[in-house]
């Protein structure tokens, strides 16, 4: 049956497209503003009739048997339909059933031949996912519209904002929500035996899919719009709770769970693919660690590569206690297993992605600033001359550690750029940069050697007669102390003793 319907719709399917570039063109032929202004009179009414009833047509000529549930809302009721779950370019059966609304598109589908001369007659909302001044126009352009009182036609959002499988509902973008309108959701349902629709970053090509679906029979389709959600005054005052409570009230009658991931992490997921890692290592639920963290996607994916480096070794994309000691260059000793305990936040023995950026960001990075470094530096410059020997770096790593034979040698000469034998402050500035999983070690050690002043100058108190010499010079190894041992983070310190605990809570 699909070798005779394929070829006999796809010129059917052909001959639809050319004719509404025939109308789009003429329905934009030497209009003004090129997007910026509305299409009005006969130019409007033309693209809203033709193009309506020429999708219609395209459904049907695919097989597309399509129900429809519930009242469509007017423009004055709800300036903006949000559909979801977003999962191929056939939800566009929505446009048709809604008279062709303008939607919220690609930058780079308007300039497909044909396609992209159809599109603009449609006015869309064009947004690049790279460019976050981008996103930014384009949410003062929806407010824009959606504000029109009417000169403007209503705006079709997908909030998803990417194609999922429809198992889940993802966080919706907060576009559609920022203008403080009232909202229709959409829901969008694929009942099939054979899903042919579901267009992602796994699976069937969207040439397969096509041609699968052009050569079914026929595909059901349901459309159901729910009552029009007015936001509360709460809502309007926050675009985000505006966004989850439409999105749990269109999962609730999808009946399918929420999750916090993004698009972010579908290019985490694709990026972590591309370095040999497990894709569901890029899963790291980006929108809600980046709001708490203050984390940039750039920024994220320059510690993927660095993750992956670490993991290269293992198996499932995680990190062990000896993938982590030989990125370090150190043993696993005490200290270095509480270091690694801060980063294994659900105490499984390993660390995932999500558990290294999370680490870094609460622990590492806090602690990795120009005073510290500064601080850390002195520290090994025993004699106060500009320079780190190698016998200074290995006393104090040796101490801090409490490791009294460890060979530092290796992990020395990677910091000695310019192999002179001697570390300025250039170069130890630079790695610790680079490499801010020190910093933790770093900061530890120097609460340590506060923790020692402040025990010797009680007992100085406590006995005039005994004098202590500089901690500096003690001769007492960091690990013999009561606490250091077993105390990454000493007591005392408020903003680290917060930080750990915090390693349990998202």
């Amino acid at each position: 049956l699909g070798i005779i319907l394929l070829p006999l719709r796809a010129i059917c399917i052909a001959f639809i497209i050319l004719l509404a570039w025939l109308f789009a063109s003429i329905a934009t032929f030497r209009h003004p503003g090129k997007g910026s202004v509305p299409l009005k009179g006969w130019r409007r009414r033309m693209i809203q009739t033709t193009l309506a009833c020429l999708t219609r047509t395209l459904f049907f000529v695919m097989g597309f048997q399509v129900k429809v549930k519930g009242k469509i809302a007017s423009l004055l009721e709800a300036p903006i339909f949000v559909a979801a779950p977003h999962s191929s370019f056939f939800d566009a059966i929505i446009s048709a059933l809604t008279g062709m609304p303008s939607i919220v598109s690609r930058a780079e589908n308007l300039s497909t031949p044909v396609f992209g001369t159809i599109l603009s007659s449609l006015q869309p909302v064009s947004v690049s996912r790279q460019d976050p001044d981008s996103r930014k126009n384009t949410v003062i352009e929806i407010t824009k519209r959606a504000l029109s009182r009417g000169q403007w036609p209503q705006i079709l959002i997908f909030p998803e904002g990417t194609c999922t499988n429809r198992s889940c509902l993802i966080t919706f973008k907060q576009g559609a929500f920022v203008p403080q309108v009232p909202v229709q959701p959409v829901l969008l349902r694929y009942p099939n035996k054979l899903d042919t629709v579901t267009w992602t970053w796994q699976g069937y090509s969207l040439k397969e899919l096509c041609v699968m679906t052009l050569c079914q029979l026929f595909t059901r389709v349901e459309v159901e719009f729910l009552p029009v959600h007015v936001p509360t005054e709460e809502e309007k005052n926050d675009p985000f709770l505006f966004a989850n409570r439409v999105r749990q009230t269109m999962a609730t009658a999808l009946n399918v769970p929420v999750t916090d991931h993004t698009f972010e992490d579908c290019r985490l997921m694709i990026s972590a693919g591309q370095l040999t890692l497990p894709m569901e290592a890029g899963l790291v639920e980006f929108t809600k660690i980046s709001k708490k963290l203050n984390l940039k996607w750039n920024h994220v994916r320059e510690q993927l590569d660095t993750f992956a480096a670490i993991a290269s070794a293992s198996k499932g994309g995680r990190i062990g206690i000896e993938e982590f000691a030989e990125y370090l260059k150190l043993p696993i000793s005490d200290v270095l297993k509480e270091l690694f305990l801060l980063f294994d936040r659900n105490g499984d023995g390993t660390i995932d992605f999500r558990e290294y950026v999370i680490g870094l960001s609460i622990l590492c990075n806090p602690a990795n600033t120009e005073e510290t470094i500064r601080m850390a530096f002195k520290l090994f410059d025993v004699d106060e001359d500009g320079t780190i020997t190698e016998d200074e770096f290995a006393c104090i790593i040796q101490s801090a550690l409490g490791v009294p034979e460890l060979d530092v040698s290796m992990l020395f000469k990677e910091i000695d750029a310019d192999e002179t034998g001697k570390l300025s402050y250039d170069e130890f500035k630079d790695f610790a940069l680079k490499h801010p999983e020190y910093a933790k070690l770093f900061t530890t050690y120097l609460e340590l050697q506060r923790y020692q002043l402040d025990m010797l100058e009680e007992d100085d108190s406590e006995s005039p007669e005994v004098k202590h010499s500089p901690v500096r010079k003690t001769t007492m190894p960091v690990s013999e102390t009561p606490v250091a041992r077993n105390k990454v983070c000493p007591e005392g310190n408020e903003e680290d003793n917060l930080s750990t605990s915090d390693k349990k809570d998202d």
